[in-house]
């Protein structure tokens, strides 16, 4: 007996040694693990009213977000202007509904790339109300290339009642829409193929839990709890700083 104690003894204690090799060996010293490096500026638009960011459903389309702003940064950013007003204006709306949230238009944006390209993943586009011209449907969460997620919405929103596929410009998982969907353009309806409503629902999803996204933490965890990998925090991270250095000041 003594003999076996001594050996889970030693087992457990190469296993803690070993393990900590390996994270060495992945963050060698002097380099910051990914969820201590700094997190990106986070870019705040140029506003044309305040009114209606205050309101319960932010409507977009009355133009809170300054128009000559827009315009350049549209074309400085390359996002284009229907995707990059929806996202400033749910930025701003989440943090009015959160002020210790701080989330930047930047980080949606880079999501926003990341997922589908501002929508146009496919070929597609973004209609003038915000809407994808076409259905952007993820792989099938079947356990092949990507975690196992059996159906939640009876197919309703990804077409397929077997499993679950991310949907829309932000690539919502139909169960997570279901508790996470937000209606951002005010016509009574959360639906994950509209910018509007998929970046207001994004932007609320990375403010919960009262993260702080000028913190290395907490943007790191946002965006961790949106897709847990620490790639995909690089793409995003690189992106939103892109975006940041792109873009005019807010002035």
């Amino acid at each position: 007996m003594l003999r076996l104690k001594r050996h889970a003894v030693f087992c457990l204690v190469a296993i803690s040694v070993l393990t900590g090799l390996l994270f060495w060996a992945r963050h060698p010293s002097g380099v910051p693990a990914f969820w201590d490096q700094s997190p990106p500026p986070q870019s705040g638009a140029k506003l044309s009213t305040l009114s209606s960011i205050s309101a319960p459903a932010l409507d977009v389309t009355e133009g809170s977000i300054d128009a000559e702003w827009l315009a350049r940064s549209a074309a400085q950013t390359g996002i284009p202007a229907r995707a990059l007003r929806a996202y400033a204006a749910a930025a701003e709306l989440a943090n009015t509904t959160a002020p210790t949230c701080r989330i930047g238009w930047n980080t949606l944006a880079a999501i926003g790339f990341v997922e589908s390209a501002h929508g146009s993943h496919g070929g597609g586009s973004l209609t003038a109300a915000g809407q994808a011209s076409q259905p952007i449907v993820g792989p099938s969460l079947n356990g092949d290339r990507f975690a196992a997620i059996p159906d939640t919405d009876a197919g309703v929103l990804d077409g397929d009642a077997l499993w679950d596929h991310a949907v829309g410009p932000m690539q919502f998982i139909p169960s997570t829409w279901q508790m996470a969907g937000r209606d951002g353009n005010g016509d009574g309806v959360a639906d994950p193929l509209n910018i509007d409503d998929a970046a207001l629902s994004a932007a609320s999803y990375l403010c919960a839990g009262g993260r702080d996204l000028t913190t290395a933490r907490g943007w790191t965890d946002a965006v961790l709890a949106y897709n847990q990998s620490d790639t995909y925090v690089r793409q995003v991270r690189d992106q939103a700083t892109a975006y940041d250095a792109q873009s005019p000041t807010a002035g």
